[in-house]
This record gives C-alpha cells, sequence and structure tokens, in this order.
C-alpha cells in the first residue's frame, strides 16, 4: 500500500511513518519547516519527504492518507484529499488498527516526561530479553529508531493528550486502549484547544475509562490534579509512587540521595528493593526512572535487569543532549515547552553542577500555549536556577515579556534578532559555562549557528 503522511516531521508522525514502512508499505509524507532530529531519521530510513503541502505530492493519489493534528480545513493538502475522495485517517486510528491490536499496551502519559519515561521502559524492556515494539515522540540515544513493531508482546506507547486531527477533537490517547498506564503528572499545557485544567482533566478521566478492570495504573501519590481525575472513577488496579516521603502511603518510594553521584535507593512495600544509579539530570527523571521501574517489575522483568538497564541508559536527543564543548562552553540542547519543564531542567543541572561555572538558559517560547502568553506569570521563577537567561521573542509573539524580565531573580535579557541572540552570547560566554538551549523546535538553527560561532569541531568530543 502507498501511505502518504501530512504533517510528516512531527515527532509523533515521523515514528508513525517508521511503522508504517516496517510493515511493508511504501511511505512518503509532506510537511513544512522540517528539521533534525525527526527530518534526519525520516531521510536515513529512505522515507521521502515533500516540502510543502501543495497538492503534487498526492498526484498520483496514494492509497491512504495519514493526516496529523497539525492540519486543518483550508490547508491545500487537506482540502484536494477531501475533493479528489482519497481514503484518510488519523494517525491513531491508524495506529490503533494497524499496530496495537493483539499487543499488550503499556501507555505513558502526562503533561512531562513522557518521552523519556516512554524512551525508559522500551529500552529496559529490550535490554531485559522482551522484543518490544515502541513509539516514543523524540529520538532515543540508545535505541536504533523512534519507533519499532518488535516481536514480543508489549509495545511502549507514548500517549499525548493533544487532539487527534481536524476531524476528531479526542485526545490521542483515547484511541489506545492500554493494559497498562503511567500517568506522569497533569497540568495545564495546550491552551489552544484545552480552555483550562479541567477540560485535560477529563480526558485523562476518559483515559482512565478504556482502561480494563485487570489493567493497572501507575501514578504519583499526593499529586492533587491526578488524585482529582482518580476521584471521578477508577475501576483498575492501582500502583503508587513517591519521592522521597516513605509515609506517603505509596506502593513504591524512590529515596534522594544527598548527593548526585550517589545511589538512590528505590522502596517497596516499606522494604529495600534497589540501589541505583541513575545517569539522567534532576528529581523529574528520578521520577520518571522509578515510573519506569515500576512498570517494568509488573512486566515480569528482574530487578537486577532493571537496575543494569537503568544505569547504563544513555538519554535521548533534545533532552539534555550535550552538543559539544567549543573553548570548555557545554551546550546542551533541550525540548523544554512549559515553565514546570524549563524550572526542573535547569535546577537538575544545577544539582550536578554546583558551582562548577555559570548556568545560561537560552529560551524560545515557541509552543501554542507560550505563544499564547498562557504561563508567562511563571516563567520569571522557571529561571531561578541559572545566572541568566536570554529570551528570544520572534515576531509572531505579541505578549510583553516585560514583567517577566522585571520579576526575574537573573539577568534577563530579550532579543528578536536570531544574529544579535548570537552576537550577545558568544561575547559574553566563557569557559565552564554551561548554556542551554530550550525550544520544542528548531530555533532557526540556533545551536548549530552557535557551536559554529564557537568554533566547535566533531573532534572536539
Amino acid at each position: 500500500m502507498r501511505i502518504h503522511i501530512l504533517g510528516i516531521c512531527g515527532t509523533f508522525m515521523g515514528s508513525l511513518a517508521l511503522l508504517a514502512r516496517s510493515l511493508g508499505h511504501e511511505v512518503s509524507g509532506s510537511d513544512v519547516g522540517v528539521y533534525p532530529p525527526m527530518s534526519t531519521q525520516l531521510n536515513q530510513a529512505g522515507i521521502h519527504l515533500h516540502e510543502g503541502y501543495d497538492a503534487s505530492a498526492l498526484i498520483p493519489a496514494p492509497d491512504l492518507v495519514i493526516i496529523g493534528n497539525a492540519l486543518s480545513r483550508g490547508n491545500p493538502a487537506v482540502e484536494y484529499v477531501l475533493n479528489q475522495s482519497i481514503p484518510y485517517v488519523s494517525g491513531p486510528g491508524w495506529l490503533a488498527e494497524h499496530v496495537l491490536k493483539g499487543r499488550k499496551v503499556i501507555a505513558v502519559a502526562g503533561t512531562h516526561g513522557k518521552t523519556t519515561t516512554t524512551s525508559l521502559l522500551a529500552w529496559v524492556l529490550d535490554h531485559a530479553g522482551y522484543q518490544p515494539g515502541y513509539l516514543i515522540g523524540g529520538v532515543p540515544l540508545g535505541l536504533s529508531e523512534s519507533a519499532r513493531l518488535g516481536h514480543g508482546d508489549f509495545f511502549v506507547l507514548e500517549a499525548d493528550e493533544y487532539d487527534t486531527a481536524f476531524f476528531d477533537k479526542r485526545s490521542k490517547f483515547i484511541h489506545y486502549h492500554p493494559q497498562m498506564l503511567i500517568i506522569n503528572n497533569i497540568e495545564f499545557d495546550h491552551a489552544d484547544i484545552f480552555a483550562d485544567l479541567a477540560a485535560i482533566q477529563t480526558q485523562f478521566h476518559y483515559l482512565i475509562r478504556t482502561l480494563p478492570g485487570k489493567g493497572t495504573l501507575f501514578y504519583p501519590k499526593g499529586d492533587q490534579a491526578v488524585e482529582q481525575v482518580l476521584q471521578r472513577g477508577f475501576w483498575s488496579k492501582g500502583c503508587s509512587m513517591a519521592l522521597n516521603d516513605p509515609q506517603a502511603g505509596a506502593d513504591w518510594v524512590l529515596l534522594e540521595p544527598e548527593h548526585p553521584h550517589e545511589p538512590c535507593h528505590i522502596l517497596h512495600a516499606d522494604q529495600e528493593a534497589a540501589l541505583v544509579h541513575l545517569p539522567l539530570l534532576g528529581r523529574h527523571n528520578r521520577h520518571n526512572a522509578l515510573m519506569c521501574f515500576m512498570a517494568a517489575h509488573a512486566c515480569g522483568v528482574p530487578t537486577a535487569a532493571i537496575i543494569k538497564a537503568l544505569q547504563a541508559f544513555p538519554g535521548v536527543k533534545r533532552r539534555m543532549e550535550l552538543l559539544g564543548s567549543p573553548r570548555g562552553i557545554d551546550v546542551y540542547d533541550d525540548f523544554a515547552h512549559h515553565p514546570t519543564a524549563i524550572e526542573t531542567t535547569l535546577r537538575g543541572l544545577r544539582e550536578r553542577m554546583g558551582t562548577s561555572g555559570r548556568i545560561v538558559a537560552v529560551i524560545e517560547p515557541r509552543s501554542n500555549t507560550m505563544k499564547l502568553g498562557v504561563h508567562q506569570q511563571a516563567l520569571a521563577e522557571s529561571t531561578a536556577a541559572a545566572d541568566a537567561a536570554y529570551w528570544y521573542m520572534p515576531p509572531q509573539v505579541q505578549w510583553d515579556i516585560g514583567q517577566v524580565i522585571d520579576r526575574s531573580t537573573v539577568p534577563s535579557f530579550v532579543l528578536r534578532d536570531l544574529d544579535e541572540l548570537i552576537d550577545q552570547l558568544a561575547q559574553t560566554l566563557q569557559p565552564g559555562d554551561h548554556v542551554v538551549i530550550m525550544s520544542n523546535g528548531g530555533f532557526g538553527g540556533l545551536h548549530q549557528r552557535l557551536l559554529d560561532r564557537l568554533g566547535y569541531s566533531k573532534e572536539q568530543t
């Protein structure tokens, strides 16, 4: 079958393309503003990318068009598909019908940590010999691709609450019907489609309704937004977790070490179950790791195998990925798209580095929620762990960031020109600094342009 995917370079749709190709289909796709790592991964897989949404990519007509949720009525490709009566389907709908049927689906949901937790769990199951299938909304460093059919019973899936398609406004995860469900956390996000936190909680409630009675829900004990969802109805086995609080009444507890290089203690039913040295930065990643540990344990993976795999986890592209260290300046790429993500990432780096060098945050408020200015009141505090913050405000961002700068506890600067931003960074950065570039998009190629300006070469790594 010839399948064409509209919006193919999105993290979900790009992974879907790899699965369709693995099933033997001829796959191509269209998108705009393509950028790595997904565009690179698709090119390496031999999947043809068409730049733009003109109808020429749909001539001759494919057998099926999978339409991403970023496309809406009025898009030339969408209009052509409808006018020519070309069969079409949403990405989650196709995935549920052609990949997930007959599999033991483990869905990883929540506002934060989905990609890392999904990658961790796929990595652990793979290392334990379970040969899982998986779909990850990012590119894991330790696995060959962001999606794989696998040969085992389990399929690990990043389960996003964003809507499905222009013709299906349910959250994507409603389609997946998992047997195990991880809810990392719930916060207000996606302000372009959700009116408030309650609207998001309703979608999570619907998701929980699809979990069978013999299924298992893994959740954080004491998370108010999650607990409110559970109070609306819960019919499956629950397995709770907590950090640093053995008195919380959680099934599993992770005790963080006093020093970053010491192991974490994991308790189960008030008894010590494991000692684990975790390579990932920050409390949020220790949360993610415990969720993974719980789910892997429920899958039957031996404790020793879980520990060994977690300690060897190499990370995920664009999640505090060290791109290079030109002139002794560490340059990181991070996907942070929400004040909580910015804050926890910078705090995790500060915890690891201590007073060793300055932390410089370079942030593009690119997500739809950030563009709308919904979280602007929380942005000032989000950079508190940094020594300086540079905010890039492209023309389409209309809200005034002045109040954020006024309330910030660290020196903060606003720039609307990328060249000027690179000039300022190049002039002020010094050996020993740690630069964290934070955006959920390509940031105009800032990452590589800054590395080049600082004199980076691959031989330096």
